[in-house]
């Protein structure tokens, strides 16, 4: 399980991004990933545990995308 910030999320845009600790490259975080964890939103500059699970869109790599875990950890 890797942990971050998150770097910015708009409920209102259904996404945001993850800057993680390990400073690897920042993850795409999409809002169902959010409502699935039990949450509605993400505070800019909160802590929160999550996983990388590789985007494939139309048969290509798109990056990492972050799911967002259960043991949610709000700063």
């Amino acid at each position: 399980m890797a942990t971050g910030i998150v770097k910015w999320f708009s409920a209102t845009k259904g996404y945001g991004f993850i800057k993680p600790d390990d400073g690897e490259a920042d993850v795409f975080v999409h809002i169902r990933s959010v409502e699935k964890a039990g949450y509605t939103s993400l505070a800019e500059g909160a802590r929160i545990s999550f996983e990388r699970k590789m985007r494939v869109s139309r048969d290509r790599e798109r990056g990492f995308q972050g799911i967002v875990s259960r043991d949610f950890r709000r700063s």
